[in-house]
């Protein structure tokens, strides 16, 4: 049986797939807690990995380590940088930077990441176009944006910081954890993709935005994951 990780940064990004899938409780590691289910033959452990980069990458490493997961899913919610992406639009990660890594005195473009001599981590292609597939089942056309993530440990709320990331990164949307569950996937060769739903423009407003929208787009993410898990599983038996 497939075993796909579900990743979340919040409680409200997963109650609703976890209810769906009558998902329980197996494990508590780290701080966290890891639900298991199963839909349509695809056998499910999903988990909140709360707020940042540090607790999305320890997250991440135990769903490999303690459940062998085949596949990673992160979902939630970003900030627009983008012009053309509208609150409740979809991103889906062609590729992940992480902004506020910064070795740029050592002559590295901003996001690089030494060591790993990379600085885009790119999302596993399948992954991509079942996330597109899925989305523009619950979502028109126009609404469902493949491009790049950015992440860092700010919540981006003001016109100079999201002007600056996207023009600096050619960055789509941003958010907090995305990437790091990236760089963990690529260090253990686990395929992902992030799935971001639109709450805000990432700008003056983004609070009054955000708190007025993320039920709607957690809501989004909810039925593209579904969609998505759906896929995967007329997928598999082939």
């Amino acid at each position: 049986m497939m075993k796909l990780g579900i990743i979340g940064a919040m409680e409200e990004e997963l109650v609703l797939i976890r209810n769906k899938i009558n998902a329980k409780a197996i494990k508590t590691k780290a701080g966290k807690t890891f639900y298991k289910g199963e839909y349509m033959g695809v056998d499910i452990i999903l988990t909140e990995c709360g707020v940042g980069k540090v607790n999305a990458a320890v997250t991440t490493q135990i769903l490999i380590d303690d459940f062998t997961v085949e596949k990673v899913i992160c979902t939630g919610v970003a900030g627009a940088l983008n012009r053309a992406l509208n609150v409740k639009d979809t991103v889906i990660s062609k590729d992940v930077i992480q902004h506020d890594i910064d070795v740029s005195e050592d002559g590295y473009p901003k996001g690089y990441i030494p060591r790993l001599k990379i600085r885009e981590i790119k999302a596993d292609n399948d992954l991509i176009i079942t996330a597109v597939n899925a989305s523009k089942k619950i979502l028109s056309d126009n609404k469902v944006h493949v491009g790049r993530i950015l992440t860092g440990d700010q919540f981006i709320a003001s016109d100079e910081a999201s002007e600056r990331l996207r023009k600096e990164f050619n960055g789509d949307c941003v958010e907090m954890e995305g990437g790091a569950i990236a760089q963990t996937c690529y260090l253990n060769n686990v395929p992902f993709v992030i799935i971001r739903s639109i709450s805000d423009n990432a700008n003056n407003m983004a609070s009054t935005d955000y708190d007025s929208f993320v039920h709607d787009a957690c809501r989004n993410s909810f039925l593209i994951v579904m969609s998505m898990i759906e896929e995967i599983a007329q997928e598999k038996d082939y």
